[in-house]
Order: structure tokens, then C-alpha cells, then sequence
């Protein structure tokens, strides 16, 4: 890993890990008659293990779909969506597609300004509608011309293109948010996204990303949640957390044990739990930032185990990663299968 995505992991709190060795194979230097003996004894069970694997086992039901068009900005529910290898679709609605930039390229997030929890978006046609409290409407166009400047953005501390959507959403942005000159990027499917080798440890799945942190895809459970709340003083709701698929009738926490899902024809495999930073505590009705809970009541129960601290290390785990293997079609009501 380069220093890039060793950089990019500090910002996600999660450090560059080192890979274990890899332990000397068992059966060096057994008699080559009892290889061949155990090689043939095995045939049908690798072939059933295979199929085994392929098992489909209900762990629950898709309860909510949400599509964050804007990095940090509100999420759109939707009752169906296509997933597509760089995260969920609903016609021109894509997830994580547009970000807010400095004038240097690098991102916006409410980590950074907060009330851009507050901006709302809506699709009409081809177009988002962007709404924000003391603001007129913004209307952003799926497709921009193709004489738009591309600049180079610069997301935890990798870089990615993005087209700019012109003066009129830099405007906006910047009147709303009042402090400093922001640009509006739109990321166009030819576009290279960030590869996953650069953004999180080497030994996670081959794929790209466009605006999210980590992933195209992130699920969370409503017990998950409502374990949380059990714990909390103000309880919170799911637009803290920002999860793509939110699922129904399991555990709490039981979505920590799911490592390959089906949903609808959408086949998706883990790829580490989500650590959890500041961003939760951002109140998505206020867009004030308290920098302290739900966080901390997290920190106090959802640590990662000890043998995974070089991975997560002080940040709480709360939601699931996950890449898609599968392009496919989901809804809301769809079974959810583990993969056993």
C-alpha cells in the first residue's frame, strides 16, 4: 500500500495493517501415496462444500432502501433500485455521485460542514432538486455538458475526477454554507474510480469506488440500531448511520456474522465492518455537530475484538461493508439470504 492509502486509512481510522505470514502447509513432506490417498477421498467433499456454500439461509428482510446522491447531503428512500458494481441506482439518482469540493479539489463533508446534512434532493426527470432551508431551489442536470471543466478532487488524500456542475451550484453551496468558495463535481461512469487496494487493506476484494468512504454498498440492521437507542439518553435515528440497505427481522448485530449476501438477484460479499467517526454525530434534523454522542456510547460496547485492533483499532464498528459481486435488481420486502 502506498503512502496515499496508508494516509487515506488514518482518516478512517483504520491503520495500515500488517499481513500475518503465511503459515507453513500442513502436509509438507507427506508420502506422496497418501496425498494422492486423501486428494481422492476428498473429491466429493470439496464438490459438496461447494454447493453447501451456495445455500441460501434467511436472515432477514430489506426493510429500507436509501440513495445518498450528495456526498454528506439527506438521502433519497426508494422502494427498488438496480446495484451496480459502483453502488445503488434509481434512474438518474446514483449513489454518492456528486460531492462538494474546495477550490483546490479536495471534499466537503459535514465532517467538516455540518449542515449539509440539511439539503434535501428530489428527481424530476432528469434532474435533482436540491432544497435547503432559507434557499431557493437548485436544479442540478444528470448529464453535464461535456465542455465542463473535469477537475482533480482529492478524497482522503487519493485522487478521482469529478465534472464540474458550474457557477450556478458553486454559488449556491457556498451561500448556503457560508465559509469559504465551494465547487459542486458530478463523477461520470467513465470516470476511473478509486481502487479498493488504495483506500483499505490489501487482503479486501478487488473494486472501485466513486464518492462513498469505503464501499459501494453498507448495511445495517433496525435492532442494530434500536440496541443503540436502548443505551442512549436521546435516542438516534438510521440517517445518522447513512446505510444503503436497512434490513428487518434479525438480531441485533447478527449482520456482524453475514459474509456472503443474496438480495433479490444482487449478490454481495463482506468486506470489514464499518468504524465509526464523528460524522455520526451530526444531527441530520439540526445540522449540528455534537462531537460526542452516539459515538461514545458506541466506543463503550462495540469495539472491535482485540485480535482485530490493527484493523479497527479505537473506532466503534456499527454497520457492515460490503462489495457487490453480482449486478442485479433489489427492493424493498426482498428476503435476505446469508450465503451458508
Amino acid at each position: 500500500m502506498g503512502a496515499a492509502g496508508s494516509w487515506a486509512l488514518g482518516r478512517l481510522g483504520l491503520p495500515a495493517p500488517r499481513l500475518p505470514a503465511q503459515p507453513r502447509p500442513a502436509w509438507l513432506g507427506v508420502a506422496a501415496l497418501a496425498l494422492a490417498a486423501v486428494a481422492l477421498g476428498s473429491v466429493a467433499w470439496r464438490r459438496s462444500r461447494r454447493r453447501r456454500r451456495r445455500r441460501r439461509q434467511q436472515v432477514g428482510t430489506v426493510a429500507q432502501l436509501w440513495i445518498y446522491p450528495v456526498k454528506s447531503c439527506k438521502g433519497v428512500p426508494v422502494s427498488a433500485a438496480e446495484c451496480t458494481a459502483l453502488g445503488l441506482r434509481s434512474g438518474h439518482l446514483r449513489d454518492r455521485f456528486w460531492l462538494v469540493i474546495k477550490e483546490d479539489g479536495h471534499m466537503v463533508t459535514a465532517r467538516q460542514e455540518p449542515r449539509l446534512v440539511l439539503v434535501s434532493i428530489t428527481c424530476e426527470d432528469d434532474r435533482l432538486i436540491l432544497s435547503a432551508p432559507g434557499m431557493d431551489q437548485l436544479v442540478l442536470p444528470s448529464k453535464l455538458p461535456f465542455s465542463n471543466t473535469v477537475h482533480d478532487c482529492r478524497l482522503f488524500g487519493l485522487d478521482i475526477k469529478g465534472r464540474d456542475c458550474g457557477d450556478e451550484a458553486a454559488q449556491w453551496f457556498t451561500d448556503f454554507l457560508k465559509s469559504e468558495a465551494f465547487r459542486v463535481v458530478q463523477f461520470e461512469k467513465d470516470m476511473k474510480g478509486r481502487p479498493s487496494r488504495e483506500i483499505l487493506p490489501p487482503f479486501v476484494q478487488n473494486y472501485q469506488v466513486a464518492y462513498p468512504d469505503c464501499s459501494p454498498v453498507m448495511v445495517l440492521s433496525e435492532a442494530s440500531l434500536a440496541d443503540l437507542n436502548t443505551r442512549l439518553e436521546k435516542k438516534v435515528k438510521m440517517d445518522h448511520f447513512r446505510p444503503n440497505i436497512v434490513v428487518t427481522g434479525c438480531k441485533a448485530f447478527e449482520e456482524d456474522t453475514w459474509d456472503e449476501l443474496l438480495i433479490g438477484s444482487v449478490e454481495m460479499k463482506k468486506i470489514l465492518s464499518c468504524p465509526r467517526c464523528i460524522m455520526t454525530t451530526v444531527d441530520p434534523d439540526t445540522g449540528v455537530i455534537d462531537r460526542k454522542e452516539p459515538l461514545e456510547t458506541l466506543k463503550s460496547y462495540r469495539l472491535c475484538d482485540p485480535s482485530e485492533k490493527q484493523i479497527y483499532k479505537s473506532s466503534p464498528l456499527f454497520g457492515i461493508y460490503y462489495s457487490v459481486e453480482k449486478i442485479g435488481s433489489l427492493k424493498v420486502g426482498d428476503p435476505v439470504y446469508q450465503m451458508v
